[in-house]
């Protein structure tokens, strides 16, 4: 039920944590994958890693908030493997953070495009193609941040992870007639080398402090915040559409 024989998927932010993690799996569970992220180097390892495991997979570097490189990322999909079946739409960006008096509007504008755009983009050439196949799994990668829970200090982050439930609801609406399933994945905080407690300066009381904010009192692993990914994407979830998935760690519900 969770095998993705003879997908094609867009994996975005595929140079390293979730959306690495994620590519592999795809690919393991038969999915022919289209990596997206801007360091070359690291995407020509991956798919290295990929065929390495007998899988399939090829890489075009670029820029997500640059509209002719979503639809080079479809049209590659097309003409490689032949349409586009789901598209995880992963690549985000905390931004700079701190009070909004501090906020510039540059600073706004990039972390919008960054996480907001980009997923507008993305989904602007994806839905068609997916609509060409009969249908298919659009993932867009939210986070608790803005929609469950406020952290101070991170004004343009959270504004634009809740956007895309908004895109998510609006996207799921407007396609399931036409067989396209649409869901944001909400995961919680997440050992990636972005992550905070990964920092510098980050002792050992940011990382219990981070994990202490969990229901579960630990991180997610990269591959935990994948197979949820898998599931959105397979057809284990094909009642599945217009919610955003949790999977979190209980950091939305916890007060302790």
């Amino acid at each position: 039920m969770f095998a993705l024989a003879n997908k094609i998927a867009i994996v975005t932010g595929a140079s390293s944590g979730i959306g690495c993690a994620t590519a592999k799996l795809f690919a393991e569970e038969g999915a022919r994958v289209v990596l997206a992220a801007r360091r070359q180097a690291e995407l020509e390892q991956l798919v290295a890693e990929i065929g390495e495991a007998d899988g399939t997979a090829i890489a075009l570097a670029g820029d997500v908030r640059d509209e002719a490189y979503a639809k080079a990322l479809v049209d590659l999909a097309i003409e490689k493997f032949g349409g586009l079946d789901i598209a995880f739409n992963n690549v985000g960006a905390v931004g700079p953070m701190g009070p909004i008096s501090d906020l510039s509007l540059k600073g706004w504008r990039e972390t919008l495009d960054t996480n907001l755009t980009s997923a507008f983009l993305g989904a602007k050439y994806q839905v068609p193609a997916m609509v060409e196949r009969g249908g298919g799994s659009l993932i867009f990668t939210s986070t608790f941040v803005g929609h469950t829970v406020g952290m101070p200090g991170m004004t343009s982050y959270a504004a634009s992870k809740a956007g895309l439930i908004g895109l998510t609801q609006t996207l799921a609406a407007e396609y399931g007639a036409k067989g396209v399933r649409v869901n944001a994945l909400v995961p919680g905080g997440t050992d990636t080398p972005a992550s905070v407690i990964n920092a510098p300066d980050a002792g050992p009381e940011v990382v219990a402090f981070v994990e202490g904010l969990h229901a579960l009192k630990r991180m997610a692993r990269p591959e935990e915040i994948a197979r949820a990914a898998l599931f959105l994407a397979s057809d284990a979830s094909s009642f599945t559409t217009g919610s955003a998935l949790f999977a979190d760690g209980g950091i939305s519900i916890t007060r302790t």
